[in-house]
């Protein structure tokens, strides 16, 4: 497995994007939200992204060079169409806006529409925390993942939902999770490590759990039936709350923004078509309802409270959600993000392909 420093992992993503044609100041934006991912350890929505980028590139259903604008602009409340370019530079402009707007007015909500796969929720829910805000991100998906409960065809995307909230004196309280059991891309991480996958993340068309990655990937995204359950498992573990939770995030970022249902684009859209996924940006302003820093010295009284509990396991304390991946972007700042083998040779094809450098090499 490569190490590779952060600095150098961004270049490359830089030098892939340039050479498909994406603006200078859009690749940055895409390749810090990139970075960022892959240094907190979310291996599945950073570099290793790019894979999927350029079966879009090369298909014509991303504009690299579309910027993205605003269609309505009111006090509160915002709509913002991405241009079917990637969605990591209309998410920032997104997000900003929205913080725009509580700071002003104590809450701000943007909506974007036409957009595509964004990496992952919790670094834009970071960028408000990181401004003294409150911040809940949702978004709708391209691919049909998710079975309901009681279903056994796939219905719905890993729809995920973001909060992030600032703590006085510290990292901010940051939950970043899938309403499946599991994201996708995860799935891929284990298929790329050759790792079997825990079981009741994937079920195929009989509702018999699936370990093998490489059978997992297949019922995921080759399979007409079967696929990733929702958080929760079974109905009877509370599968069915998984099941609403996804429905609601669907509501926020796509029906209210009018993006797409993608089962309902499946059946009529080309190959080439865009896949007007939707966004939804919410951003809350502490101050608004409580005196200065009295939000955010509170939940450091809270977060001291959960950390200093009695935990199960003298060897594993009790953590709040963003402790592990404040954890892991010191080490990996250190010690440089992790390149599996599997993902070295696909992004060596990916450079080859596009006529650019290979930076990733040992050193």
């Amino acid at each position: 497995m490569l190490l590779v420093p952060a600095g150098r992992v961004r270049q490359q993503i830089l030098d892939i994007l340039d050479r498909w044609g994406m603006p200078e100041d859009l690749a940055a934006t895409t390749a810090d939200a990139m970075v960022e991912t892959d240094l907190m350890g979310v291996d599945s929505h950073g570099i290793s992204m790019l894979t999927m980028y350029e079966g879009m590139q090369r298909a014509g259903q991303v504009d690299l060079r579309a910027r993205p604008r605003v269609l309505r602009d009111l006090p509160s409340l915002a709509l913002v169409e991405g241009g079917a370019n990637l969605g990591h530079p209309v998410a920032v402009m997104a997000m900003r806006l929205a913080c725009d707007k509580a700071r002003d007015s104590g809450i701000g909500a943007v909506g974007v529409r036409n957009s595509h796969h964004f990496g992952a929720a919790g670094y834009y829910a970071r960028l408000a925390a990181a401004q003294g805000l409150v911040a809940l991100i949702t978004s709708s998906a391209r691919t049909m993942l998710m079975v309901p409960t009681r279903g056994t065809v796939p219905m719905l995307g890993s729809n995920p939902i973001a909060f992030a909230a600032p703590i006085a004196g510290g990292a901010p309280f940051v939950l970043d999770m899938a309403t499946s059991t599991v994201a996708a891309n995860k799935v891929k991480i284990y298929e790329l490590n050759n790792k079997p996958v825990p079981a009741g993340w994937v079920a195929d068309e009989q509702g018999t759990p699936v370990t093998d990655a490489a059978e997992a990937m297949d019922v995921i995204f080759r399979r007409p039936g079967g696929g990733i359950t929702p958080l929760g498992g079974a109905e009877v573990t509370g599968g069915h709350k998984g099941y609403g939770l996804g429905l609601m995030v669907q509501i926020l970022s796509a029906t209210l923004t009018g993006a797409a249902f993608a089962p309902l684009r499946a059946s009529a859209r080309d190959a080439a078509e865009p896949d007007d996924i939707g966004h939804f940006f919410l951003a809350l302003d502490p101050r608004a309802l409580r005196p200065n820093g009295g939000f955010e010295e509170d939940l450091a009284a809270m977060a001291a409270a959960l950390r200093g509990s009695t935990p199960a396991d003298p060897g594993r304390p009790v953590l709040l959600p963003g402790d592990p991946e404040e954890a892991e972007h010191a080490r990996r700042a250190e010690e440089g993000i992790p390149i599996p083998a599997a993902l070295d040779r696909q992004l060596r094809a990916i450079c080859d392909r596009c006529g650019t450098e290979y930076l990733l090499r040992e050193t």
